[in-house]
């Protein structure tokens, strides 16, 4: 009798290995979903370092070829290090505002990049030490906490958006022209309805292609200037340290500390989500190792002039849309930003977007993000007066910076350069509300009670 054949084992979707036409082109979605949110923190932070054009894009490469670097460890992974899931990494949102705050506070604009490196640098090494420990912290950092934080990083980067729409230059006579905020209003109008008319492929990647369309647009106006592509190598490598070696200042580094434990929050809940969604839920063990390659992630990526990498959230609807769950699919888009970090015309593309552009499509981009902090916040029990107050105070808290922005003038500079950061103050703010309702004494308020607006007499005896 013939001996039947032993059945190999199948492989779970997320170690699947897909043909290579699929697994580029997939690849190239998960790239063309979080592109344009890569490559807007060091748009941000070089313009208010006042870089130029050349270094700009010297800079958005670099931060590329380190968003690769970090989906590498993150997917593939090795020892200890990376969850192994269909995640993408590129630079958080998180450190946008205390970043800016560190610019705003250097004497020498020179010195800002070099400050920041070396903040980012050491929190990266102090989370990568701290992530076995942080992964068993999870309960501390609930949805009415994350919620707040995820919603404040939208808030706060809007102003971003706003300001690119009224043009480049603050100080020139055109600024917040008729000119600009219609090419603005267009852009913006275009993404809305890329994203209303159209299905999959093009659907995701409504952003790209609005600011593609709107650069076009921008043309005869006269502001769209193609010099960096002119003036950019083919072929170019992340200079290590380029902008200076790194120096190491408290406020900054502390201030960067609670930017990675905003990150490691965010992470966390999206290693929580992606494990539903491809069926592998995380455990504490995943959850570490998932945690320690965003942190080493982020230690190395200073070394080539990048910035502190994160889990992208917006990756994980792509996923449970497309239902390719493979891991493998998503470490090929690392693949290709590592390509596009490598080739200086690429990079400089973006470079070519009027900022009014980019300010039309920024005010989607940063929205969502407020938007999935929202979306989170539903989550949050806000039927709960105790969570409703987290959310109230942490939000008034960390919208301070943007409503009255010399509120903390007379605090010592290096103070400003944490509460100047709405994220970082919100942050701790909700933290510390959720230790001292939700945690301390428990006990004491175990029942849902009225919203703090509504009429006291509507508690019950049993409230």
């Amino acid at each position: 009798m013939a001996a039947q054949p032993v059945a190999r084992p199948v492989a779970h979707p997320v170690d699947e290995k897909l043909p290579a036409l699929k697994m580029a082109t997939s690849g190239l979605q998960h790239v063309a979903a979080m592109y344009a949110g890569v490559v807007a923190p060091p748009l941000i932070v070089g313009a208010a370092v006042g870089l130029s054009g050349t270094d700009l894009t010297f800079l958005t490469g670099a931060c590329l070829f380190t968003a690769g670097l970090a989906t590498f460890l993150q997917t593939l992974g090795f020892w200890k290090i990376g969850a192994r899931l269909p995640f993408v990494n590129g630079v958080t949102f998180a450190g946008v505002a205390p970043m800016t705050a560190i610019v705003a506070s250097a004497k020498d604009k020179s010195d800002a990049l070099p400050m920041i490196f070396g903040a980012v640098i050491v929190a990266g090494l102090l989370g990568f030490l701290a992530a076995p420990f942080f992964s068993r912290a999870v309960r501390f950092f609930p949805p009415v906490v994350t919620g707040s934080v995820i919603t404040l990083i939208g808030v706060s980067l809007l102003p971003v958006a706003f300001g690119w729409a009224q043009g480049p230059n603050p100080a020139a006579h055109d600024y917040g022209s008729t000119t600009y905020l219609t090419l603005a209003g267009i852009t913006l109008l275009l993404v809305l309805l890329l994203r209303r008319f159209t299905r999959g492929f093009v659907k995701q990647i409504a952003v790209l292609l609005g600011l593609v369309l709107g650069t076009l647009i921008a043309i005869p106006f006269g502001v769209t200037d193609f010099t960096p592509v002119t003036k950019a190598a083919v072929v170019g490598f992340p200079t290590p340290f380029h902008f200076g070696a790194p120096t190491f200042h408290l406020a900054a580094i502390l201030s960067m500390c609670v930017v990675m434990v905003v990150s490691m929050t965010e992470s966390t809940a999206d290693m929580l989500a992606l494990g539903e969604i491809v069926e592998r839920p995380s455990d504490e063990k995943v959850i570490a190792a998932g945690l320690r390659a965003d942190t080493l992630g982020s230690a190395l990526s200073p070394f080539f002039n990048g910035f502190m990498c994160s889990a992208f959230a917006q990756n994980i609807g792509l996923v449970a849309m497309t239902r390719i769950r493979s891991r493998f699919v998503v470490a090929a888009g690392g693949g290709f930003l590592v390509l596009m970090g490598l080739c200086p015309m690429a990079a400089s593309l973006i470079a070519v977007v009027p900022r009014p552009v980019l300010g039309g499509a920024g005010v989607v981009l940063f929205g969502s993000v407020a938007a999935s902090g929202i979306q989170t916040l539903v989550r949050a029990g806000l039927e709960k007066d105790n969570n409703v107050l987290i959310v109230a105070v942490s939000l008034a808290v960390g919208i301070i910076p943007i409503t009255a922005p010399g509120f903390y003038h007379a605090f010592p500079g290096t103070a400003k350069i944490v509460l100047d950061s709405g994220i970082s103050t919100g942050c701790v703010t909700a933290v510390i509300l959720n230790l001292l309702f939700n945690h301390l004494g428990k006990g004491r308020e175990a029942e849902d009670v009225t919203h703090p607006m509504e009429a006291g007499a509507e508690l019950t005896p049993a409230h």
